[in-house]
C-alpha cells in the first residue's frame, strides 16, 4: 500500500492522491476503496461523488489534505 494526501485535479474534475512532488495515483473514480487517517487510526471507506465528492462513512466534506492509502 501507498500513502499519500488527497488532492483536487481542477482538470480532470476529480480527487487523485499526491505521494510527492511529481507522483499521484492519476485520478479517482466512483468506488475506489481507500483506508484514510482519523484520530490515529486507519478506517476503510471509498470515494463517492453526488452533488460533491465525499468520502462513505466519513464525517467531513473537506477532503483535500486528508491522509489516505491505497
Amino acid at each position: 500500500m501507498r500513502q499519500g494526501a488527497l488532492v483536487y485535479d481542477e482538470e480532470l474534475a476529480r480527487y487523485d492522491i499526491r505521494f510527492g512532488l511529481t507522483d499521484y495515483h492519476g485520478g479517482l473514480h466512483c468506488g475506489t476503496g481507500m483506508d484514510v487517517m482519523l484520530s490515529g487510526k486507519w478506517v476503510h471507506t471509498r470515494i463517492e461523488f453526488d452533488h460533491g465528492w465525499y468520502l462513505v462513512d466519513i464525517p467531513t466534506r473537506v477532503l483535500d489534505g486528508l491522509i489516505v492509502r491505497i
